[in-house]
């Protein structure tokens, strides 16, 4: 196995374990609940760590390498969803969630209200809870997995 490979086998399991960490430390520890499309976000984590994984145990190179790829690939996707979460919380376009719909209380007489308010979800997907230099979680999810597949999948390119 190459330097390349071998670098690439590490942050294809580093980089969705770290993200999940993170996503579990702010959630535990930061009170910052998910949203729908937070958990979305994290289901190609959950599917990369196991590929990740079995690329270091494998004995086949070629076997290995296809895991790698796929947990890049995966980690990719998340990225993805990232890009589409941000991109419904700073209102670029609108969310497909029933977590982004805002209760819209005009008009109501006090029961429909109460019904439309406790229908309501709790943590919107199209209001950041947390931001870092107007970054959210989400964007920085999307950062993050977007640059780590493209380095994982350019370093297997050069493995070549």
């Amino acid at each position: 196995m190459t330097r390349n490979e071998r670098l690439a086998r590490w942050i294809a399991l580093l980089l969705p374990a770290a993200l999940l960490a993170g996503a579990w430390g702010s959630q535990l520890f930061g009170h910052l609940y998910p949203c729908e499309m937070c958990h979305w976000q994290r289901w190609p984590h959950y599917a990369a760590l196991p590929f990740a994984l079995l690329a270091f145990v494998v004995p086949q190179r070629s076997v290995a390498k296809a895991f790698v790829i796929l947990a890049a690939l995966l980690v990719a996707v998340s990225g993805v969803i990232g890009v589409l979460h941000a991109g419904v919380e700073y209102h670029w376009w609108n969310g497909f969630t029933a977590c982004t719909s805002t209760v819209d209380l005009r008009g109501l007489d006090a029961a429909a209200r109460l019904d439309a308010l406790m229908k309501a979800p709790i943590v919107r997907c199209d209001a950041p809870q947390w931001t870092l230099a107007g970054v959210s979680l989400a964007g920085f999810n999307a950062i993050f997995s977007l640059a780590g597949a493209f380095t994982v999948l350019v370093l297997m390119r050069k493995s070549r």
